[in-house]
Protein backbone atom coordinates (compact mmCIF):
# COMPACT_ATOMS: atom_id res chain seq x y z
CA UNK A 1 0.00 0.00 0.00
CA UNK A 2 1.33 3.35 -0.74
CA UNK A 3 1.69 6.12 2.03
CA UNK A 4 -0.75 8.44 0.16
CA UNK A 5 -3.23 5.96 -0.29
CA UNK A 6 -3.16 4.96 3.77
CA UNK A 7 -6.59 6.14 5.48
CA UNK A 8 -5.11 9.00 7.98
CA UNK A 9 -8.14 7.67 10.80
CA UNK A 10 -6.63 10.16 13.51
CA UNK A 11 -4.22 13.15 13.89
CA UNK A 12 -2.50 14.69 16.32
CA UNK A 13 -0.41 18.61 15.94
CA UNK A 14 1.99 17.18 18.39
CA UNK A 15 3.60 14.89 16.07
CA UNK A 16 2.76 17.22 12.63
CA UNK A 17 5.68 19.65 11.66
CA UNK A 18 5.32 23.08 13.23
CA UNK A 19 3.59 23.36 16.35
CA UNK A 20 6.74 24.32 18.80
CA UNK A 21 4.86 25.93 21.23
CA UNK A 22 2.39 22.93 21.68
CA UNK A 23 5.47 20.61 21.85
CA UNK A 24 7.18 22.15 24.72
CA UNK A 25 4.34 23.10 26.65
CA UNK A 26 2.93 19.43 26.36
CA UNK A 27 6.65 17.99 26.75
CA UNK A 28 7.23 20.22 30.06
CA UNK A 29 3.62 19.04 31.40
CA UNK A 30 4.53 15.26 30.79
CA UNK A 31 8.13 15.46 32.51
CA UNK A 32 6.58 17.43 35.68
CA UNK A 33 4.11 14.94 36.20
CA UNK A 34 6.49 12.55 36.15
CA UNK A 35 8.92 13.79 38.46
CA UNK A 36 5.41 14.55 40.99
CA UNK A 37 4.77 10.57 40.97
CA UNK A 38 8.73 9.58 40.99
CA UNK A 39 9.48 11.98 43.30
CA UNK A 40 7.93 10.28 46.46
CA UNK A 41 9.16 6.95 45.31
CA UNK A 42 12.87 7.91 44.58
CA UNK A 43 12.52 9.84 48.04
CA UNK A 44 11.55 6.75 50.41
CA UNK A 45 14.11 4.43 48.33
CA UNK A 46 16.81 6.93 49.47
CA UNK A 47 15.36 6.69 53.01
CA UNK A 48 15.36 2.93 53.14
CA UNK A 49 19.05 2.65 51.75
CA UNK A 50 20.37 5.50 54.22
CA UNK A 51 19.04 2.68 57.26
CA UNK A 52 21.88 0.40 55.50
CA UNK A 53 24.37 3.03 54.36
CA UNK A 54 24.97 5.61 57.12
CA UNK A 55 26.64 7.50 54.63
CA UNK A 56 23.43 8.23 53.00
CA UNK A 57 21.10 11.32 54.42
CA UNK A 58 17.78 9.88 55.48
CA UNK A 59 14.92 12.17 54.23
CA UNK A 60 12.94 10.30 57.47
CA UNK A 61 12.73 7.40 59.45
CA UNK A 62 12.50 4.43 58.15
CA UNK A 63 9.29 3.40 59.95
CA UNK A 64 7.55 6.47 58.21
CA UNK A 65 9.15 5.29 54.85
CA UNK A 66 7.59 1.61 55.25
CA UNK A 67 4.13 2.72 56.02
CA UNK A 68 4.88 5.43 52.92
CA UNK A 69 5.80 2.25 50.91
CA UNK A 70 2.82 0.09 51.86
CA UNK A 71 0.67 2.76 51.22
CA UNK A 72 1.88 3.30 47.68
CA UNK A 73 1.60 -0.64 47.54
CA UNK A 74 -2.11 -0.07 48.28
CA UNK A 75 -3.19 2.66 46.13
CA UNK A 76 -0.71 1.01 43.31
CA UNK A 77 -2.53 -2.60 43.73
CA UNK A 78 -5.99 -1.05 43.36
CA UNK A 79 -5.42 0.95 40.47
CA UNK A 80 -3.95 -1.97 39.03
CA UNK A 81 -7.05 -3.89 39.06
CA UNK A 82 -9.65 -1.39 38.63
CA UNK A 83 -7.45 -0.77 35.21
CA UNK A 84 -7.22 -4.61 34.80
CA UNK A 85 -11.15 -4.95 35.38
CA UNK A 86 -11.81 -1.60 32.83
CA UNK A 87 -9.54 -3.47 30.01
CA UNK A 88 -11.01 -6.92 30.44
CA UNK A 89 -14.53 -5.25 30.54
CA UNK A 90 -13.45 -3.27 27.57
CA UNK A 91 -12.08 -5.88 25.94
CA UNK A 92 -15.34 -8.23 26.32
CA UNK A 93 -17.90 -5.43 25.06
CA UNK A 94 -15.58 -4.94 21.48
CA UNK A 95 -15.59 -8.50 20.92
CA UNK A 96 -19.19 -9.05 21.96
CA UNK A 97 -19.98 -6.05 19.17
CA UNK A 98 -17.12 -7.35 16.41
CA UNK A 99 -19.13 -10.93 16.45
CA UNK A 100 -22.59 -9.10 16.39
CA UNK A 101 -21.47 -7.11 13.46
CA UNK A 102 -20.12 -10.09 11.30
CA UNK A 103 -22.74 -12.15 11.76
CA UNK A 104 -24.90 -9.15 10.49
CA UNK A 105 -22.86 -8.50 7.94
CA UNK A 106 -24.39 -10.82 5.53
CA UNK A 107 -27.69 -9.39 5.49
CA UNK A 108 -26.23 -6.19 3.89
CA UNK A 109 -24.96 -7.08 0.43
CA UNK A 110 -23.64 -4.37 -1.28
CA UNK A 111 -24.08 -5.91 -4.68
CA UNK A 112 -27.54 -6.79 -4.01
CA UNK A 113 -28.09 -2.86 -2.74
CA UNK A 114 -27.24 -1.53 -6.00
CA UNK A 115 -29.21 -3.60 -8.12
CA UNK A 116 -32.49 -3.08 -5.79
CA UNK A 117 -31.57 0.71 -6.21
CA UNK A 118 -31.21 0.28 -9.87
CA UNK A 119 -34.42 -1.32 -10.20
CA UNK A 120 -36.29 1.28 -7.76
CA UNK A 121 -34.78 3.78 -10.00
CA UNK A 122 -36.64 1.99 -13.30
CA UNK A 123 -39.61 1.08 -11.13
CA UNK A 124 -39.78 5.12 -10.10
CA UNK A 125 -39.03 6.46 -14.01
CA UNK A 126 -41.69 4.19 -15.38
CA UNK A 127 -44.09 5.45 -13.00
CA UNK A 128 -43.86 9.11 -12.19
CA UNK A 129 -41.37 10.22 -14.85
CA UNK A 130 -37.29 10.74 -15.65
CA UNK A 131 -34.52 11.34 -12.82
CA UNK A 132 -34.15 15.22 -13.78
CA UNK A 133 -38.17 15.61 -14.70
CA UNK A 134 -38.74 14.46 -10.80
CA UNK A 135 -35.85 16.88 -9.56
CA UNK A 136 -36.59 19.89 -11.50
CA UNK A 137 -40.70 20.35 -10.78
CA UNK A 138 -41.41 22.30 -7.52
CA UNK A 139 -44.45 20.76 -6.91
CA UNK A 140 -46.23 17.20 -8.25
CA UNK A 141 -49.77 16.39 -7.93
CA UNK A 142 -49.35 12.07 -8.01
CA UNK A 143 -52.88 10.87 -10.43
CA UNK A 144 -54.86 8.47 -8.69
CA UNK A 145 -53.63 5.45 -10.53
CA UNK A 146 -49.66 6.33 -9.53
CA UNK A 147 -50.12 5.87 -5.80
CA UNK A 148 -48.40 3.03 -4.46
CA UNK A 149 -50.09 0.24 -2.50
CA UNK A 150 -48.68 -0.24 0.69
CA UNK A 151 -46.12 -3.27 -0.05
CA UNK A 152 -45.72 -2.23 -3.83
CA UNK A 153 -42.04 -1.65 -3.38
CA UNK A 154 -41.52 -4.75 -1.47
CA UNK A 155 -43.01 -7.12 -3.71
CA UNK A 156 -40.95 -5.29 -6.29
CA UNK A 157 -37.74 -6.75 -4.39
CA UNK A 158 -39.33 -9.42 -3.83
CA UNK A 159 -39.68 -10.66 -7.47
CA UNK A 160 -36.37 -9.15 -8.07
CA UNK A 161 -35.02 -11.59 -5.70
CA UNK A 162 -37.07 -14.53 -7.48
CA UNK A 163 -35.70 -13.67 -10.48
CA UNK A 164 -32.07 -14.00 -9.15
Amino acid sequence: MKENQRQQLYTDAYFERGHWGLKICQTLVAVLGWLIVLSPLVLMVISAISFYQPTWWPWWHLQLAQREMLYYAVVLGFIFVLVGIFTVSMTLIQNRKRQQLVEQWPTFDPLNQQRRKVELNAFMTKRFGSLEARHAVRQYTVKPEQNLATDQIQQLFHQQHLGK
